[in-house]
């Protein structure tokens, strides 16, 4: 080097602003309603931080209302998982164009159509639909700095996996929200927020946390397919209400199938229900908390009535002491035909392709067999029809994400699994002007319906709250838009939902 060239001090030099990668953005008109809304369609990144340095790239697609102003509302969508991109909504119920699936919500042929929506929320909101880190286009970012360079100036090294938990999940989520509404200078605007699955317990939680933690205010929070609490879902022998939550969902199943004992073939679903929810809440959870203790008559009895609600063979209940699983019911019921049922619709099937052999080695038909039509989809929309320019393969559902999610770190080893209910409830009384919508799908043996029911009866609201509380059913499964009729129906009533909660009275 040069004696007489300047030297440059490393520290006195700018540091360079971590750049994701380049958004899209393209303008369209929605004709799928009465009146066409003409609107910009951007997908892009959005860089998170951690202790003022970027830690993630969150990727998001918007639908903004051209002739909208800070008075429309914005709904911020996600779906769960946890691992699951926004796809599966953005496609398939809620943005401006969807899979055109059957009227059944059955598989269609690859490769899918999309087709203008109909029933698009876009008619009375703007859309975000989010990626949470891990899912889609989102990633966590890589420290470049090299090791030796680290080790000396004693920094932390990034967890690649931090975003795969709770806390850090929705802290991301809060800190998107906000940043989103500052860039697009929406403050002003009614917010709601919608999550499926997962993305309901999301909800659930953000309900609190979005008003308590980040100062956004919510008209609306709407929770699709739920878990609000996440014990239930994985059910012990020693346990109760995740069979009781099941078994009304496995009856109305069985008489779907012709294979209910006790209701014949047409039956009215809600006879089915009601019959089923009582005996679920009565003898069979008598049953399930007595066990040996229960006299042998009254046993016989309940594990009968069991067998003929659910259409499956006596002794395989009996041998398995009235708790059978969802996995066992879905390739049991219709197994002298070789075809199970869909854990997320139980009114489709699919074909057993390995039929003899233990545990059960084929896939579901119902997750399993849409990945595709929803990979193909939105590889489409946002590479050829927005514009996105990326080499990142899109994410519809990691299973690295699934694997490594973890609870909070710092919870006690006697804690029960952190549910999502209180934050809700504890969202609702703290804005007495927020409203809810809980609706799930009839024939989901994932996320029952019944479950929300329950935790609905057991919060012990007040009139006042309870009034703001709406939860509305649709025939269909965990993604029960995908049925035709379904999907109209959600579509109005959230249209009627969202016109409630930004009323001024």
């Amino acid at each position: 080097m040069n004696d007489d060239e300047p030297t440059k001090d490393k520290a006195s030099e700018p540091k360079k602003r971590h750049q994701p990668p380049a958004g899209a953005e393209t303008t369209a008109t929605w004709t799928g309603g009465a009146t066409p809304i003409e609107y910009t369609a951007s997908a892009g990144w959005l860089v998170i931080h951690k202790k003022e340095k970027p830690a993630a790239e969150i990727f998001s697609v918007s639908y903004v209302a051209a002739d909208g102003d800070e008075s429309r509302p914005i709904t911020f969508v996600f779906n769960g998982g946890p691992g699951a991109s926004s796809a599966y909504l953005h496609l398939g119920a809620v943005g401006p164009q969807r899979v055109a699936f059957p009227a059944d919500g059955s598989l269609p042929v690859m490769p899918p159509r999309l087709v203008q929506n109909e029933s698009s929320w876009l008619a009375f909101t703007d859309l975000v639909f989010v990626d949470p880190v891990g899912t889609g286009f989102s990633r966590v970012i890589e420290d470049e700095k090299p090791r030796d360079e680290k080790e000396k100036g004693n920094e932390e090294t990034p967890d690649p996996k931090e975003y795969f938990g709770q806390k850090r999940d929705l802290e991301s989520l809060c800190e998107f929200m906000g940043r989103w509404l500052s860039a697009r200078g929406r403050w002003g605007s009614p917010v709601f927020i919608a999550g499926e699955s997962y993305g309901g317990y999301r909800v659930g939680r953000l309900t609190r946390m979005l008003q308590e933690s980040t100062g956004i205010g919510l008209n609306g929070a709407i929770l699709i397919s739920p878990a609000l609490e996440l014990a239930p879902l994985s059910p012990t022998d020693y346990d109760v209400v995740g069979w009781v939550d099941a078994l009304p969902t496995m009856a109305a199943a069985a008489v779907h199938h012709g294979r209910s004992r006790e209701f014949p073939a047409g039956t009215p679903p809600a006879e089915v229900r009601s019959a089923a929810e009582a005996f679920a809440t009565g003898d069979y959870a008598s049953f399930l908390t007595r066990g040996v203790a229960m006299p042998a008559a009254e046993r016989d009895a309940v594990l009968t009535r069991l067998a003929d609600l659910v259409g499956l063979p006596l002794d395989l209940v009996v041998r398995a002491e009235g708790r059978v699983g969802i996995q066992g019911f879905s390739r049991e019921l219709l197994r002298d035909e070789r075809k199970v049922v869909g854990l997320y619709d139980a009114t489709i099937t699919g074909t057993d392709p390995f039929p003899d052999r233990e545990p059960f080695a084929g896939p579901d038909p119902t997750l399993a067999g849409i990945s595709p039509a929803y990979t193909m989809a939105i590889n489409r929309l946002l590479r050829s029809e927005i514009g996105v320019e990326t080499d990142r393969e899109y994410a519809l559902l990691s299973y690295e994400v699934f694997t490594a999610w973890k609870d909070d770190a710092e919870q006690h080893f006697f804690a029960l699994p952190a549910g999502a209910t209180d934050d809700f409830r504890y969202g609702m009384s703290l804005n007495p002007h927020l409203r809810a919508f809980v609706t799930h799908g009839r024939y989901d043996l994932v996320t029952p319906y019944y479950a929300s029911d329950r935790l609905r009866n057991l919060m012990r609201l007040d009139p006042g709250v309870a009034d703001r509380l709406t939860v509305h059913h649709f025939d269909g499964g965990h993604m029960f838009y995908a049925w035709e009729a379904s999907r109209h129906a959600l579509a109005d009533a959230i249209a009627a939902f969202v016109a409630s909660a930004t009323s001024c009275e």
